[in-house]
């Protein structure tokens, strides 16, 4: 059926039923679990869902393809609203394993992946299409260029891999950019302390990332720098790990400035 995409909303819609399939091949879930996909379209992905799953939640807020869902996909629920405006335990089910997916605009991928993070303990799991360069963003290695405040905190808060490229082509209208498909397990045992803690301390390091943790760590502990770390050395080369384990200290001791 002929759908006019709206570049206001991002829309890139996948095309590609070899991706389709193999994006449906990585989900870990049984036939009953919840699958929550984030920007179902006009349903190339979710009538596969449906057909697998059979408690299948959509999430999508272009009210015409809204329409051809609910034309032509059986046995949805559709969640008309702004992913970004989403009270995730209204949608969840606490019983089950709740998983989402999502073929992300890319001008509020971060948004979204933030807000997933942070409501990490209601899923088992998201498998997220999203711009290669920002899925290297979450697996990158300290001192790697494109290792910083998103590889930290995804990587404290789930286990992230990439788990195949998405060329352009797979899509309608063709992006002008690679993209990939990312698999968040949040298998991670909860946190010692508060993610605020930690989103002070890594965003506060990674604001100055070219000056010594020494200098760019001020705002947060003033002249207090605690034995076992390295303050002279840049926002890169600390593990999440390190800033994990000074966001502890500093919750500890109440040394947050």
């Amino acid at each position: 059926m002929s759908f006019r995409t709206k570049k206001s909303l991002g829309q890139h819609f996948l095309i590609d039923k070899n991706i389709i399939f193999k994006i449906i091949d990585a989900i870990v879930a049984e036939n009953e679990d919840r699958i929550i996909e984030i920007g179902s379209g006009t349903g190339a992905l979710t009538k596969w869902l449906t057909e697998k799953f059979s408690d299948v939640h959509a999430i999508e807020v272009d009210q015409r393809a809204v329409e051809v869902l609910k034309k032509e996909i059986e046995n949805l629920v559709i969640h008309e609203k702004d992913v970004l405006k989403v009270n995730w335990p209204d949608i969840v089910d606490p019983k089950k394993n709740n998983v989402v997916l999502g073929n992300l605009p890319y001008y509020i991928t971060s948004p979204i992946l933030f807000d997933l993070l942070e409501n990490r303990e209601l899923f088992s799991e998201a498998i997220l299409m999203m711009q290669k360069e920002v899925a290297e963003r979450l697996v990158a290695e300290p001192a790697s260029k494109e290792y910083g405040i998103l590889s930290v905190q995804t990587q404290l808060f789930c286990s992230p891999e990439i788990l195949f490229d998405v060329s352009r082509n797979s899509f309608s209208p063709p992006p002008k950019v690679t993209s990939a498909v990312i698999k968040l397990k949040f298998d991670k045992p909860k946190l010692s302390f508060a993610d605020q803690t930690l989103k002070t301390v890594v965003r506060t390091a990674f604001n100055q990332r070219r000056k010594k943790l020494s200098n760019s760590l001020k705002p947060v502990l003033g002249d207090y720098q605690p034995e076992g770390f390295n303050f002279d050395d840049r926002a890169e080369h600390w593990s999440p790990e390190t800033y994990a384990k000074l966001a502890e200290l500093l919750e500890q001791t109440d040394k947050l400035s």
